[in-house]
């Protein structure tokens, strides 16, 4: 089946990857085979396509690319029980080692054997369909659409931050960066009690879409103003009671307890590919609590039941939308950064 391939760093192609097929013939008893219907563009796809590597997950041999996606069941295996055919779903794109010390202890984001979707050598999902375990794979309700769905996937970091961070009602928040996980961080700090979120970047369109987000989110471009100074004008000269690094930068990483309130604590979200150095003196005089997260475990059910309700609201971040054939042209797209974008997502034909 026609799958869009990174052959290598810079060269995609759209071609049948005959591997795949052979592998996913058969079904297994708690399988379940998905009709894909949309697939998000991740930062993570795009720099493998730039790059060819993030940190020690380099490319070197063809991979399908795509992990954020939602989709139709077509096909349950024998002992499957809570899906049926015509099921609209997503899924949790990381399956575990069900046997492995960190799996067992409720960690299985970090289990060392996790095969995620689009991480080398693991094929990813930008493909007409695929076969995925029943456990990590979650029905929709009628109010929440495909589009949507595929945006579970990165609102599952924002929600896992939130939770990592220990957010309580009425706090202020600094999110640094406002690409989509940026954004989805903003959402999640909102919902689960923060009072004031306060987003920042350099890009005024991707600001705008923060600020029309809600308005409880105060946008903040750094290029020309100040955000420590705005955070202490704001609360009296005490400072963010939580601050979320989204952006990767090592620069940002640096300056990071800045606006950071005593006792506050801090969330690194954001991918480094390499070192980075923080100071640990603003740390240590603040008593702040440091927490870092990969990915994200136990919250796919959380964002689509807030999806539903309304909690959320992901639309105003899918921004651009392209047809399966134009898959190439779309990640060239992507890969210029265009600062009014923030999701760009994949239909594939149904």
């Amino acid at each position: 089946m026609k799958s869009l391939v990174l052959e290598r760093k810079d060269d995609l192609s759209l071609r049948d990857v005959p591997e795949i097929d052979r592998a996913e013939q058969d079904l297994g008893p708690h399988d379940v085979r998905i009709k894909l219907h949309t697939v998000g563009i991740c930062g993570s796809d795009v720099h493998y396509y730039t790059h060819g590597k993030i940190g020690p997950f380099e490319v070197k041999a063809p991979m399908i690319l795509g992990h954020e996606a939602s989709g139709t069941v077509i096909e349950t295996g024998a002992d499957v029980t809570t899906l049926k055919p015509g099921d609209r779903v997503c899924m949790e794109p990381g399956i575990p080692d069900p046997n492995s010390k960190a799996t067992r202890m409720g960690m299985y984001n970090i289990d060392p054997a996790v095969r995620f979707w689009a991480t080398p050598p693991v094929h990813g999902i930008l493909r007409p369909t695929c076969v995925h375990p029943e456990a990590f794979t979650f029905k929709l309700p009628d109010t929440v659409s495909f589009a949507e769905a595929a945006m579970v996937e990165p609102l599952a970091v924002g929600v896992h931050a939130a939770t990592k961070a220990r957010v309580r009602p009425g706090d202020i928040a600094v999110v640094l960066g406002a690409g989509p996980i940026g954004l989805v961080t903003a959402l999640s700090a909102l919902a689960a009690g923060c009072a004031r979120v306060y987003v920042t970047d350099i890009a005024e369109k991707k600001l705008e879409i923060a600020g029309s987000l809600s308005r409880a989110i105060t946008p903040v471009n750094v290029t020309s103003e100040n955000l420590v100074e705005v955070v202490k004008r704001d609360t009296d000269g005490w400072g963010a009671d939580l601050v979320f690094e989204a952006t990767g930068s090592p620069r940002a990483a640096a300056q990071i307890f800045e606006p950071l309130a005593p006792g506050g604590c801090v969330v690194m979200i954001g991918g480094q590919p390499d070192p980075i150095s923080y100071d640990a003196g603003a740390a240590m005089v603040r008593e702040a609590r440091v927490e870092n997260i990969f990915r994200y475990a136990h919250v796919f059910p959380r964002c689509v039941a807030m999806l539903a309700s309304g909690a959320i609201d992901v639309k105003p971040l899918i921004t651009r939308t392209f047809e399966f054939d134009d898959s190439v042209h779309a990640f060239e797209v992507a890969a210029s950064a265009p600062p009014a974008d923030v999701k760009m997502q994949i239909v594939l034909p149904q």
